[in-house]
């Protein structure tokens, strides 16, 4: 199934438009790199000095610039605070904080900030520099103080600067403060509905889901017909399963709001993530018609279509588009996924290698890999998986599990091992190169490296139910193991009773302990959610052993038919169905 993102938190961060520094006056208040020295020395530099400037000042100033230039920053930062001393002017406090602020010297820092702030003190970067500090100092009071300083300079720009800080503040990991001084905040504003806003979207970013439907209701709760709260709230419905919730709100919003393309766009991602494809196909045609310029939506329009099997309307779609240059790669792998999928191997390849850089040229070299895989072309795989592995070092690991799966495709197990044996030598604790490992290994019946790989995940993720799982089947080949095989296997359906392998390997276990009938039931329940040749496989064996031999061979003979060189269902048709007509 092709994939659809629903819109992210950061997306819905960035519907603000807003930008930290709005006048020309701003200065950034990023950590500045310390290796960046020629930054420093071009944001010191003497600009546009008047002739009337008093000499004394300008001394001062001269002095303090060529020891910026010379990376003297103490001397230089002591020459700002004095020119803005003596000059009244705000903009040589300004520079004084960015030296303070790159040197990291605090009591410096807030000493300029001091001098800035009472130079000018309606200066929002002034204002948002010392609510950054103050957070960062763990003074909780002074940064509402500053926040409440900058509602009142500007209200309408309040969001933005919220955004911001927690933004940046989230990256250093202070959360917690954050939280604490927002709380603060609202107490005194408890009719700010840009607090309660940002509070759900802190939430979210501290999967507190609960939290943050609290705090996004208190936000709708005082401005009702705010788009953005109710694109957060659907959001937020989205993130816990909720996807009816999240129909039902942007269903009623896009009726509110028939311009805004943000929540049409939503909309038609939730009902592609409800499997409701012809209304989501109807909704993208709605919006094409009404903006022919959004080639974004588009391109969503052929990606429905594709779903749909609709694969003529969906080419005709990518093709419009295969010679613009910021959508050709994304045209051209999409039309290598139509002719893959209509068995035109060679045009495949051909549309997939012309995707050469961008988003979809890892993808696109993946795709290429797979179908020469399943052509034979193991010579040709290897080549180009050496040059996926030079033109994207950052995905050294996936390759690897790739070249990995490779190797076991073509049964030598051995050389996986030792390509996995490599990889954990240089990556220890991956867990899924160790997983990869646990499952070649059980290939070469080396029950030690299985029960040790999948035990060593299983210690940092205890919760993990894939390897659960692996392990707890892995065990059922060991009559000794069963009781350690149940621990397992009743932790994982714990953890994930509707998942159909899972089920599978608990009813596989019942029928080894010996309760048949409570597997049939378990294995048919699996079956039915998932047509796989190992269940059916299982299920089949259960039939055959309650004296259902019809019903056994019947399921038995057509998953064979359909999979005729699948080597389980070798093995079980010679060990339980070899006298059967197949």
């Amino acid at each position: 199934m092709l994939i659809f993102r629903i819109l992210s938190v950061t997306t819905v961060v960035l519907l603000s438009g807003c930008s930290f520094f709005s006048s020309k006056n701003d200065v950034p208040i990023v950590a500045v790199d310390s290796n960046k020295t020629g930054e420093v020395k071009e944001r010191i530099t003497l600009k546009g000095l008047k002739d009337s400037i008093d000499p004394d000042v300008l001394y001062t100033l001269l002095t303090a610039e060529l020891a910026g230039q010379r990376g003297q920053y103490d001397i230089a930062l002591e020459g700002y605070l004095i020119a803005a001393k003596k000059s009244k002017d705000p903009k040589f406090a300004e520079r004084a904080v960015m030296i303070a602020m790159y040197t990291k010297d605090n009591a410096k820092t807030n000493e300029a900030l001091d001098l800035w702030l009472k130079l000018d003190a309606k200066n929002q970067a002034a204002r948002k520099i010392a609510t950054l500090v103050a957070i960062r100092a763990g003074d909780r009071a002074l940064a509402v103080e500053q926040l409440n300083a900058v509602l009142g300079i500007d209200p309408d720009a309040f969001e933005g600067v919220l955004l911001e800080l927690t933004a940046l503040l989230e990256k250093e990991g202070k959360q917690t403060e954050v939280s604490e001084v927002l709380e603060a905040l609202l107490a005194k504003h408890p009719d700010n509905a840009d607090i309660s806003f940002i509070q759900a979207l802190l939430a979210i970013q501290n999967k507190d889901k609960k939290l943050a439907e609290i705090k996004i209701n208190q936000a709708l709760k005082l401005r009702p017909d705010w788009d953005k709260a109710l694109i957060l709230k659907a959001q937020i419905s989205i993130l816990s399963g909720d996807l009816g919730a999240a129909k039902s709100l942007l269903t009623q919003a896009s009726i509110k709001f028939p311009t805004n393309l943000k929540i049409s766009k939503m909309l038609a991602q939730v009902l592609i993530k409800s499997n409701q494809f012809k209304e989501a196909l109807g909704l993208y045609h709605k919006i094409v018609v009404n903006n022919p310029a959004d080639v974004e939506s588009q391109m969503a329009e052929a990606l429905v279509y594709m779903q749909l099997n609709q694969t003529d309307e969906a080419e005709a779609i990518f093709k419009k588009f295969e010679n613009q240059s910021e959508w050709k790669y994304q045209s051209y792998f999409y039309l290598g996924k139509i002719k893959e999928k209509q068995g035109q191997i060679k045009k495949a390849i051909a549309l997939f290698d012309k995707v050469s850089d961008g988003a979809f040229a890892f993808d696109a070299g993946i795709s290429v890999i797979s179908l020469l895989q399943k052509d034979k072309q193991f010579d040709e795989v290897d080549l180009r998986l050496s040059s996926l592995q030079a033109k994207f070092p950052k995905q050294k690991i996936k390759l690897m599990l790739i070249q990995a799966e490779f190797y076991s495709q073509q049964k030598e197990y051995e050389k996986s091992l030792v390509l996995l044996n490599r990889a954990l030598a240089d990556y220890p604790n991956q867990k899924e190169f160790l997983y990869a490992r646990a499952l070649i290994a059980e290939h070469l019946n080396k029950m030690d490296i299985v029960e040790g790989d999948l035990k060593k995940i299983l210690e940092v993720e205890p919760n993990n139910v894939e390897a659960l799982n692996a392990l707890g089947y892995s065990l059922l080949n060991r009559p000794d193991r069963y009781s350690d095989a149940e621990k397992y296997l009743k932790k994982a359906i714990f953890l994930a009773p509707n998942e159909a392998v899972i089920v599978d390997s608990y009813g596989w276990l019942q029928f080894k302990l010996g309760n048949a009938v409570e597997a049939l039931e378990l294995l048919q329940r699996a079956y039915e959610k998932q047509k796989e040749n190992e269940i059916a496989a299982h299920l089949a064996e259960v039939l055959w052993a309650l004296g259902k031999k019809e019903e056994a061979e019947k399921l038995f003979n057509q998953v064979v038919r359909e999979n005729p060189n699948d080597e389980y269902l070798k093995d079980v048709g010679k060990r339980i169905f070899k006298g059967a007509k197949q």
